[in-house]
C-alpha cells in the first residue's frame, strides 16, 4: 500500500537509502541523542524508524512506521533507558515497507543478544538466509537482509568481535555501513569497498557517536572525528575506543558517487570534504561543458541548488530562486484523490512568475531518472513565462540500476537507458539539455583517485551482480 500513493514526483528520484546512529554516552541519555541524530538523518529515509537501548544489561527496543518524530513520543523515549543505543531510520531497499521490516533488529545467538541496524544492501542475502535455515532450523520474522546479518553475526565462529565480523565479512556481498548494539558495546562498520558513508564524533565529556553522515554529529554537539575506512569497525565500550580492519579489505574503493550528487545534506562531510562544496564545483563544470545563453539560473530545490549556484559563478549569469518547494508533500498517509493525484507537481512546487517572465533559463538539476516528472516541471515554468528553457543536469545518464542500497527504477524505466540525449530533449520540452559527462564528474569528486561506483551510469558494477533484482524476493519465497 505504501507505494500505492507516492506522488509522481516522488517515484522520479532516486530514492532514499537508510539512516543510522550509534551512540555510547556518559549519561543514561544514549536514546534521546540518538532520536536527534536520526531527526537530522531524516533525509535519508521516511518509512520507519527504531531505537535499541542498553544499560549494560538488557536491550530495549521500540520501532514504528512513519517519520522519525510520528514513531517516538516522549513515554517511548523514557523506556529506552541507557547509555549505550543505535538507531535506524528507513527506506526500504530489500523488503516491503511494513513494521516487521522496520530496524533495528534484535535477535540472539551464541554470542548472546545484539541488535543491528544497517544502511545497504546485502545482493546475497537470500542464499544466506536459506543456508542459514538449513544449519540451524531458524526462523526469520522479516523479508530484510538486515535481519540475516543480525542473526549471522550473534552466531558467528570466533573468540572476540574481530574474528566474528571478519566471518560476516567473509560471507557477505553487496554495500552495508552497520551499526551493533551488544549489552555491553557499541559497533560501526563498513563494507570493504565503502559503498556507503558512515563516520565517527565525539563529544567534549568523552561520549561518542557513529553516523550515517556528519550533519547528526553536528546537531548533537559532537566534533566530527574521521570517515570510517573500508572494512573497518569501531568497538566502543567501558575500556575506550577500538579499531580493526578486515583483513579481506583491498586497496579497491566504490563509494556510491550519488552520495555527493544527491543523498547526502549539503552540510555533510563526505571523505573530509563538504558536500555543499563539491555540488558547486560539479555545477561549474557542468557550465564548462555546457553554456547557454540565458538570462538566469534557477536550481530545481533543494537538491540542485548548490549546483545551480557552481553554474551561475561559472557562467557569469545571476542565480535566483525560481520555485518553491514544499517539503512536506508525500509525507502523509492520508492518501490524495485522482484529481490531486494528478496536480502532484503542482502541490510539490510553485513558481515565482515575477522572476521568472520574460527570461530565458538554464534549469540545473541533479538528475533525470524515469522523466516523468521533468515534463511537468517545465510546463510550470513555461505558464510562469520563461521564454526559453535550457535543461543541464549535474550527473550523466543514468542507465543502469543499482543494487547497493538505492532503489532506482529497472533499466525498462530508465529514460536515459532507452532514449538519445536529443529524444529525452524533445520528451521533456526543453530547447537545449546537457548532462555533466562522466569524466567531468569524476575530475570534480575523484581528487586524488579514491574509488566511487559510477554503476549507474558505466554499467561498471564493482562486484558480480544480477541484471534485475527483487527487493521483496526473499518475502515472496515465504
Amino acid at each position: 500500500m505504501a507505494d500505492k500513493f507516492k506522488t509522481a514526483i516522488e517515484l522520479d528520484r532516486p530514492r532514499e537509502e537508510c539512516g543510522v546512529v550509534a551512540v555510547y554516552a556518559s549519561d543514561e541519555g544514549a536514546a534521546r541523542a540518538v532520536f536527534f541524530g536520526l531527526f537530522a538523518l531524516q533525509h535519508r529515509g521516511q518509512e520507519s524508524a527504531g531505537i535499541v537501548s542498553s544499560d549494560g544489561s538488557v536491550l530495549k527496543r521500540h520501532v514504528q512506521m512513519g517519520l522519525v518524530g510520528q514513531a517516538f513520543r516522549e513515554e517511548d523515549l523514557s523506556l529506552l533507558t541507557g547509555h549505550m543505543a543505535i538507531g535506524h531510520t528507513r527506506y526500504s531497499t530489500t523488503g516491503s515497507s511494513n513494521i516487521r521490516n522496520a530496524q533495528p533488529f534484535v535477535t540472539s545467538g551464541i554470542n548472546g543478544e545484539l541488535a543491528l541496524a544497517h544502511n545497504g544492501n546485502v545482493i546475497n542475502a537470500f542464499d544466506l538466509r536459506k543456508q542459514a535455515e538449513e544449519r540451524w532450523d531458524c526462523t526469520f520474522t522479516s523479508g530484510t537482509d538486515s535481519e540475516v546479518m543480525a542473526f549471522l553475526l550473534a552466531n558467528a565462529p570466533g573468540k572476540n568481535w574481530e574474528q566474528r565480523i571478519a566471518y560476516l565479512m567473509r560471507n557477505l556481498q553487496g554495500a552495508y555501513s552497520t551499526v551493533v548494539q551488544t549489552k555491553d558495546a557499541i559497533m560501526g562498520f563498513k563494507d570493504p569497498l565503502g559503498v556507503r558513508p558512515l563516520c565517527l564524533g565525539q563529544w567534549p565529556d568523552g561520549g561518542w557517536i557513529i553516523a550515517s553522515e556528519s550533519c547528526a554529529l553536528d546537531h548533537l554537539g559532537a566534533t566530527y572525528i574521521r570517515e570510517l575506512e573500508a572494512g573497518e569497525t569501531v568497538l566502543i565500550n567501558k575500556e575506550g575506543v577500538h579499531s580493526f580492519v578486515w583483513s579481506g579489505t583491498t586497496s579497491k574503493r566504490a563509494m556510491c558517487v550519488f552520495e555527493l550528487i544527491y543523498f547526502s545534506r549539503p552540510d555533510s562531510l563526505i571523505r573530509g570534504n563538504l558536500v555543499y562544496k563539491t555540488r558547486r564545483a560539479m555545477g561549474a563544470k557542468l557550465a564548462q561543458e555546457h553554456p547557454a545563453d540565458a538570462d538566469l539560473v534557477i536550481g530545481i530545490p533543494d537538491s540542485a541548488n548548490a549546483a545551480a549556484v557552481g553554474y551561475a559563478q561559472e557562467a557569469g549569469l545571476p542565480f535566483s530562486d525560481g520555485l518553491v518547494k514544499n517539503r512536506y508533500v508525500g509525507r502523509t498517509f492520508i492518501a490524495p484523490d485522482q484529481k490531486l493525484r494528478e496536480l502532484d507537481v503542482q502541490l510539490k512546487f510553485n513558481p515565482l512568475p515575477e522572476v521568472l517572465s520574460g527570461k530565458r533559463l538554464v534549469v540545473v538539476d541533479d538528475s533525470i531518472v524515469r522523466g516523468t516528472t521533468t515534463p511537468r516541471v517545465i510546463s510550470l515554468l513555461k505558464r510562469a513565462g520563461a521564454t526559453e528553457i535550457h535543461m543541464r543536469v549535474c550527473a550523466p545518464p543514468i542507465k543502469w540500476t543499482c543494487h547497493f542500497g538505492v532503489d532506482l527504477a529497472t533499466r525498462a524505466e530508465l529514460i536515459a537507458a532507452n532514449n538519445t540525449i536529443e529524444e529525452i530533449r524533445k520528451k521533456i520540452g526543453v530547447d537545449t539539455l546537457g548532462y555533466l559527462s562522466l569524466r567531468g564528474l569524476l575530475d570534480v569528486v575523484d581528487r586524488p583517485q579514491q574509488g566511487f561506483c559510477d554503476a549507474c551510469f558505466s554499467g561498471k558494477y564493482p562486484m558480480p551482480v544480477q541484471l534485475e533484482m527483487d527487493k521483496l524476493l526473499m518475502e515472496r519465497a515465504e
